[in-house]
């Protein structure tokens, strides 16, 4: 019986967001006034299962960055 998490889940919505407002990793890093890396970044985009704690940093950066209101839901689908 296998009983490890499953840590790799696939290209996020994230990516596609960030894609659409021509965002890369650097945007997020610059315009979050919390401590976040580009690795962080790319680890959310990639699928890369992350703590609450950073998924929040991650989704406070790109609300401040587009202007609009994101939820955890509409950029994480784990």
């Amino acid at each position: 019986m296998n009983n490890e998490i499953e840590r790799d889940l696939g290209e996020q919505p994230l990516a596609k967001i960030m894609a659409e407002h021509g965002f890369k990793s650097n945007d997020l890093v610059s315009s979050s006034t919390e401590q976040i890396t580009h690795k962080m970044v790319s680890r959310a985009a990639k699928g890369r299962r992350l703590n609450l704690k950073i998924q929040y940093r991650i989704l406070n950066a790109l609300n401040k960055a587009a202007g609009k209101q994101y939820a955890l839901k509409d950029i994480f689908n784990y």
